[in-house]
């Protein structure tokens, strides 16, 4: 979702997803007021729908890249 970046306090792993619960990596600033919390995933899912409500959007995704999928080979 390539959507403006509102300047907002860093997302942590405290912060869940509105929708099912899992880290959440993207804030969505609603005209209305209120916020949205999407893990990656569902922030694709409703991308389309995100981009019609949302004032701002802060968008952490690209640390998803960053986390190994495996541990190096010996540290298990």
């Amino acid at each position: 979702m390539n959507t403006a970046v509102a300047p907002s306090a860093p997302l942590t792993a405290e912060d869940r997803c509105d929708r099912c619960g899992a880290q959440a990596y993207l804030r969505v600033e609603l005209a209305s007021g209120g916020e949205l919390l999407f893990c990656a995933h569902h922030a694709r899912e409703h991308g389309d729908k995100l981009k019609q409500v949302a004032i701002a959007v802060h968008d952490e995704t690209h640390k998803l890249g960053t986390t190994p999928a495996t541990a190096p080979e010996g540290e298990l």
